[in-house]
């Protein structure tokens, strides 16, 4: 198994609670490691390793393994898992934003609210965007949530909506749905 990132298993839904202090311990985060995954199942998995391209007629794969050197990996049978990014919006400023998908960018976002943060502004209001917001407020933010829709999470998730059942207090999170963001603030325009 190939992981072009760092962990290999980690629970993403636990990264806000993290963010927000409601999980202590970052190794909380970690789910199964390559070491545990060889112990329990005999999976050879290599992170930080990343597949740069597939022959599928000699059945390999090229890698980019730790410390940059290129390489190739034999395979029997291919299965392709190539994840997801977040969407970023091409804005002024946007550079100096942080995204939230894996266990390395709750460490920036961390580093962050260690280094003095007082307010934060959650772009997405679907679940990792609502408890992130949660949990922000939670350690003294002032927080804003910015959401396309027209609601939050979303209209396909009305019996959960924010409308129906507030999960914070809206005095405690300001909420601006039908909106996008134009700029990060700061930013050369």
């Amino acid at each position: 198994m190939l992981e072009r990132g760092e962990h290999v298993s980690f629970a993403n839904c636990g990264l806000p609670y993290y963010a927000g202090g409601s999980i202590g311990q970052r190794d909380a985060l970690l789910l199964q490691t390559p070491e545990s995954l060889w112990s329990r199942f005999r999976l050879d998995v290599r992170t930080r390793t990343e597949v740069l391209g597939v022959d599928r007629a000699t059945r390999e794969v090229t890698v980019r393994r730790p410390g940059g050197t290129v390489g190739t990996e034999g395979y029997d049978v291919l299965v392709l898992g190539p994840g997801a990014r977040p969407i970023v919006p091409e804005i002024p400023g946007v550079e100096r934003a942080l995204v939230l998908r894996d266990v390395s960018d709750v460490d920036r976002v961390v580093a962050g609210l260690r280094s003095g943060a007082r307010s934060a502004v959650i772009v997405g209001g679907g679940f990792i965007g609502v408890e992130m917001a949660e949990q922000l407020r939670h350690r003294g933010l002032d927080v804003t949530l910015v959401e396309l829709a027209d609601q939050v999470p979303r209209r396909d998730d009305k019996c959960l909506s924010w409308q129906q059942q507030p999960a914070v207090p809206e005095r405690e999170v300001s909420r601006r749905t039908g909106a996008e963001p134009t700029a990060v603030p700061g930013a050369p325009r």
